[in-house]
C-alpha cells in the first residue's frame, strides 16, 4: 500500500471509508481510485476483464473484481460509475436497492478537488495533452501536483499521482456534462465542437450554455483560460462573467506564439505575454493544435507565479502521453524502415491536425494510415468531415467501426465511408473487416521512410504492439521515446 500523503488537508468523508468503482479499469475511472488508495481509503472495483490497469490498482491494494455481481458491491459505502455503466448493472441495483450512495466520478473528482487548489482542463479535442504538460510544468517548478489525467503520462508511467502540495490538476469531461460538478478555481477551455451531441440533445447551442455554466463555477476571483482561436470559445467569451486570460495565435490573445518552427517531433516557438519578456520555446510534439495546448499551459504557469526556466524546463522535458502521437517504434521494411505512430484521435477535427503535423513535420514522407472509426453515431453526425480529411492520406485502410455498445446505424460504416472516400477520387482506401489479421494486409503497402499512423479509440489501440510483435516484421524495434 503506498503511505498516505499528510501534507494537505485531505477529504473527510464522514463515515465512508470503502469506496467501490464500478468499471475501475476505465481511464477516468482508475486515476481517481489509485489517489483515493494513496489517501488511506479501501478502494475496491469491477471490471469486464483484467487489464495491466487493474493489476496497478491491486499491486497499491485495490480488491479487484473480474465481471459485474452484486456481492462486489455488498460491503461498500459508496459506489462510483461512469456515464458508460448501465443503470441495470447488478452491482448498481443492489446500492440502490441498500440505498448505498451512487455517485458519478466527477462528483468523487469534485470532492477531491474541493481541498485544493483545483485547475480543471475542459474542451473537446487537447484536454489530456494540455493536463499532462501543467502537470510536468507544476512538476519543474517544485509545486509537485496531484493530477488525474484521461492517459498515462509517460515521464511517471501512470495517470494519476498524488502529490504533496494544494494543487489538483484534472481534466474536465463534457462528454455526459459531468464536469458541471466541479469548482475549479482555474478553468480552461481548449476548443468547443460538435462531439457527444446527444447529451445535449442534439443543439449546439446547449452545448455552448453548458461550457458558460461551467466557467460560471468558478468563484468570482477564479480564472478562465480559453482558446482565442477557436471560433466557438471566442464566442461565448462575452459570456463569462469571471477574470478570464485567453491564448492563442492571434494577435488579440492575451498569450500567445510567433515565429513557429517544426523539425519532425520537435516544435519550437516565441511566446509573447502582457507584461512579459519574450520566452522562447521547445516541446517534444509536432503540429500547432499541441503548440496551442503549451500556450494554454504557459498562461497558467505565469499566473501562478511559476518561473520562466520551470516553464521552459518542464515543457521541453515532457515525454508525452500514451497514444497521443506516441511513436512506438520503427517497422523494418527492404530498404529501410517506417516510423509507426499510435494516436487515440477519434474526431475530424483531431484527425485533420494530426495528419497537418505529419505534414509539416515530415513533409517527404508518405502518409500511411490505418483508421478505425469510434462508434456509429459519431460516424452518421460527422460522415462528410471524415470523407475529407481520411482523404488526405497517402494510403488509408479503413478498420470497421468501433461500436463502443451502440447497434449499427445503416450508411454509417467504414465500408460506406470507403465508397465515399473513393468517389472523391483522391484515394482508394482499403476496408478491413473485423477479426482480419493487418500485419499481412499493411506490409506489402509499405515503403522505406514511410509514416505508419494506427488511429482511433477503439481496439485499434492494440495494433502497434501487435505490429511490432509481428514475425512479418522481425527485428522491429519498440520505443517508448519519440523519434527525431
Amino acid at each position: 500500500m503506498v503511505e498516505s500523503q499528510k501534507a494537505m488537508p485531505q477529504p473527510k468523508m464522514g463515515r465512508i471509508r470503502r469506496i467501490h468503482f464500478v468499471g475501475v479499469g476505465g481511464v477516468g475511472m482508475c486515476g481517481i481510485a489509485e489517489v483515493l488508495l494513496n489517501l488511506g481509503y479501501q478502494v475496491s472495483g469491477s471490471d469486464l476483464k483484467a487489464s495491466p490497469v487493474t493489476e496497478r490498482l491491486e499491486s497499491f491494494g485495490a480488491e479487484i473484481f473480474v465481471g459485474h455481481r452484486a456481492e462486489n458491491a455488498a460491503n461498500a459505502d459508496v459506489l462510483v460509475v461512469s456515464s458508460a455503466i448501465n443503470p441495470a448493472n447488478p452491482e448498481v441495483a443492489t446500492a440502490l436497492e441498500r440505498r448505498i450512495p451512487v455517485v458519478p466520478r466527477a462528483e468523487m473528482l469534485a470532492e477531491l478537488m474541493r481541498y485544493r487548489h483545483g485547475i480543471a482542463v475542459a474542451g473537446t479535442h487537447g484536454k489530456t495533452t494540455t493536463t499532462s504538460l501543467l502537470a510536468s510544468v507544476f512538476a519543474a517548478g517544485g509545486l509537485d501536483p496531484t493530477f488525474v489525467i484521461g492517459g498515462r503520462l509517460t515521464a511517471a508511467g501512470t495517470n494519476a499521482q498524488l502529490g504533496t502540495s494544494r494543487y489538483l490538476i484534472a481534466e474536465a469531461d463534457e462528454s455526459d456534462a459531468s464536469f458541471l460538478h466541479l469548482q475549479p478555481m482555474v478553468a480552461v477551455v481548449t476548443n468547443i465542437d460538435a462531439d457527444h451531441m446527444a447529451t445535449y440533445e442534439g443543439d449546439f447551442n446547449k452545448l455552448k450554455k453548458t461550457f458558460v455554466e461551467f466557467l460560471h463555477n468558478l468563484p468570482f476571483y477564479g480564472l478562465a483560460v480559453m482558446c482565442l482561436d477557436d471560433p466557438v470559445v471566442r464566442e461565448i467569451l462575452p459570456q463569462v462573467k469571471r477574470p478570464t486570460v485567453t491564448y492563442g495565435f492571434s494577435e488579440e490573445a492575451d498569450v500567445r506564439a510567433i515565429n513557429v518552427r517544426q523539425e519532425g517531433m520537435q516544435t519550437h516557438f516565441t511566446v509573447l505575454r502582457r507584461d512579459c519578456e519574450p520566452l522562447e520555446v521547445s516541446v517534444n510534439m509536432p503540429g500547432n493544435h499541441n503548440v496551442l495546448n503549451a500556450l494554454a499551459t504557459i498562461a497558467i504557469a505565469t499566473d501562478e507565479g511559476i518561473s520562466d526556466d520551470a516553464i521552459v524546463q518542464g515543457l521541453s522535458g515532457f515525454q508525452g502521453v500514451g497514444r497521443r502521437f506516441q511513436v512506438y517504434g520503427e517497422l523494418p521494411v527492404e530498404g529501410g524502415n517506417v516510423m509507426l505512430v499510435d494516436d487515440y484521435g477519434h474526431h475530424p477535427t483531431e484527425v485533420a491536425a494530426v495528419i497537418k503535423a505529419v505534414r509539416g513535420g515530415w513533409p517527404s514522407r508518405r502518409l500511411v494510415m490505418v483508421y478505425q472509426p469510434h462508434r456509429y453515431s459519431r460516424t452518421r453526425d460527422l460522415y462528410d468531415d471524415f470523407v475529407q480529411v481520411l482523404a488526405d492520406a497517402n494510403v488509408l485502410l479503413l478498420m470497421e467501426v468501433y461500436p463502443a455498445g451502440e447497434e449499427p446505424i445503416p450508411g454509417a460504416d467504414s465500408r460506406q465511408l470507403c465508397h465515399s472516400i473513393r468517389q472523391r477520387g483522391q484515394l482508394d482506401p482499403i476496408y478491413i473487416e473485423r477479426g482480419v489479421d493487418l500485419a499481412p494486409l499493411v506490409k506489402p503497402l509499405l515503403r522505406a521512410g514511410d509514416i505508419l499512423l494506427c488511429q482511433g479509440a477503439g481496439d485499434i489501440g492494440g495494433l502497434a504492439p501487435q505490429l511490432i510483435k509481428s514475425p512479418l516484421f522481425a527485428g522491429a524495434v519498440a520505443s517508448q521515446e519519440k523519434s527525431k
